[in-house]
């Protein structure tokens, strides 16, 4: 098992917002500080041009007795509460996922995720198929995806699924997702949609022979023993690692329009009707 270490800067990111103007300069300070310096009270406020006290507040408002126990802390790693080590079930769930994070890296074809960009930007419609937790995907790769000017549609329901993929054109993309790869009304309606003319993208973690016949381009995911079953870990967690590194290169491809497109959903979001 990999050892974990904990540190005090999530929980100061936590509360940042609870934080004073003058106590988010402090934060500030310890969130972003990477290198070895003396961190006594004294040097500290000399630094940030603040009082010793106001360093006490700051460590007090993050739950410890008094500034000195809030830096033995930040330079052990940790907080009050969490000398008891990780357990290893936790230990266990954290190593999963760093054993997809690694693995995702190891299948990630960047030329690959150029051409699925290719695509995606130049056909009118995109269309994601997927049933449970990869419907769940699928609904949040339209949210995200339509927010930077694409116009896509996620499709969860089967019957649907099937009606849609005979309405397609040259004009469309298809993504299906199957975590296992025999997801039957996700492969036979990416089926039904290459023969429409549709361009297909499979995003899966197996794959078959048979998908050769009428894929574009099959994206590979990590996959685990039992993952497609939510054992230990939730299903999803490598494709949206993929869905998250196919966003990235969209934005790239045409960044400043794309960012204007993103806050402007986000503007109208906020906007009191």
């Amino acid at each position: 098992m990999e050892e974990y270490e904990k540190n005090i800067v999530p929980h100061i990111e936590a509360i940042y917002e609870t934080f004073t103007p003058l106590e988010k300069n402090i934060a500030n300070f310890f969130i972003h500080n990477e290198g070895k310096i003396e961190l006594s009270s004294k040097s500290v406020a000399k630094k940030l041009f603040v009082s010793e006290a106001s360093l006490s507040r700051f460590a007090k408002k993050c739950g410890y007795k008094g500034y000195r126990e809030f830096i033995f802390c930040y330079e052990q790693g940790g907080t009050v509460a969490s000398h008891k080590p990780a357990s290893d079930h936790i230990k266990m769930v954290l190593n999963d996922y760093q054993e997809l994070l690694n693995k995702s890296y190891s299948l990630m074809d960047e030329e690959q995720m150029e051409r699925v960009v290719d695509i995606i930007s130049t056909k009118k419609r995109i269309y994601v198929y997927g049933k449970g937790s990869s419907g769940l995907v699928a609904m949040e790769m339209k949210l995200r995806f339509m927010r930077i000017g694409v116009n896509i549609e996620a499709i969860t329901d089967e019957d649907i699924m099937k009606m849609n993929s005979v309405l397609l054109d040259g004009e469309c993309a298809v993504i299906g997702i199957s975590v296992s790869g025999k997801t039957e009304a996700v492969i036979h309606s990416l089926q039904s949609a290459k023969k429409c003319g549709a361009s297909v993208i499979l995003m899966t973690s197996y794959i078959e022979r048979r998908f050769q016949n009428f894929c574009d381009e099959i994206v590979l995911f990590a996959v685990k023993a039992n993952l497609e079953k939510g054992k230990a870990i939730s299903p999803q967690f490598p494709i949206l690692i993929m869905v998250d590194i196919l966003y990235s290169h969209m934005l790239r491809r045409d960044y400043f329009r794309r960012e204007i497109l993103h806050e402007s959903t986000l503007e109208v979001l906020e906007r009191d009707f």
